[in-house]
């Protein structure tokens, strides 16, 4: 039973991490017009504590400066997790030339598809 259960966490941690993806190669790239293909209709954007809802279109720009004057060196999602309620998250480092940050990405599901609800930066 055990191995019934390790087996099926396995399988959803693995999903979990398909679904981040192409919204981790768009970071590995710096890559703001790629990220926002999965971005909601809204995503909440947080750098240090700083936080502000934006539409697409604004959080694809302030993304763009993001990565121009932070352009990354690395980035690799570290965890992959869920809510109680089934919202995927995952926990990345981004590194840039100038300091390394947490990065926590959560995703909600939006007309069947899983989409970026909120980015949260914060400089370790």
């Amino acid at each position: 039973m055990a191995l019934v259960w390790l087996m099926l966490l396995s399988l959803t941690v693995s999903a979990q991490g398909e679904a981040f993806a192409p919204v981790r190669n768009a970071i590995r790239g710096g890559s703001s017009r790629e990220l926002a293909q999965y971005f909601g209709s809204t995503v909440e954007l947080s750098f240090d504590g700083d936080k502000q809802s934006y539409s697409a279109t604004q959080a694809e720009f302030v993304m763009k400066d993001f990565f121009a004057k932070q352009a990354p060196a690395s980035f690799d999602f570290v965890h992959y997790g869920g809510s109680n309620e089934g919202t995927p998250y995952a926990v990345g480092k981004y590194v840039s030339k100038s300091g390394a940050y947490r990065m926590f990405v959560k995703m909600k599901s939006a007309k069947g598809a899983l989409v970026v609800d909120t980015i949260d930066f914060t400089k370790e």
